[in-house]
């Protein structure tokens, strides 16, 4: 399946007025249509883990995704501990990232 993403300045640009929003790193906008397609459906958003690192997904058009980075404590549990029994995920990156 194709899903398209859409990038949000917010999610890119710092210090922009009146905008709130967590920081993608720099160079992720290039891995994002991989990261979608592995990522997994919890409800109508879609999770990824990157470099140890949570992201989601929420769909705002026909197969248009805008993604960004959440913290693990925004992640449903039962993800999390699929990706640390397939070993795609360290505990100590959950601890680390956990507000984000």
């Amino acid at each position: 399946m194709q899903y398209d993403h859409d990038s949000n300045p917010i999610h890119k640009q710092p210090w922009q007025r009146g905008r709130r929003g967590s920081l993608c790193p720099a160079g992720l906008h290039a891995k994002a249509q991989t990261l979608l397609l592995e990522s997994v459906k919890v409800g109508k958003k879609r999770y990824v883990v990157h470099e140890g690192k949570a992201y989601c997904a929420q769909q705002h058009g026909k197969d248009l995704w805008h993604g960004y980075p959440v913290g693990w404590m925004d992640l449903p549990q039962s993800s999390r501990n699929q990706w640390i029994s397939q070993n795609r995920l360290k505990r100590r990156e959950v601890r680390k990232h956990w507000g984000n």
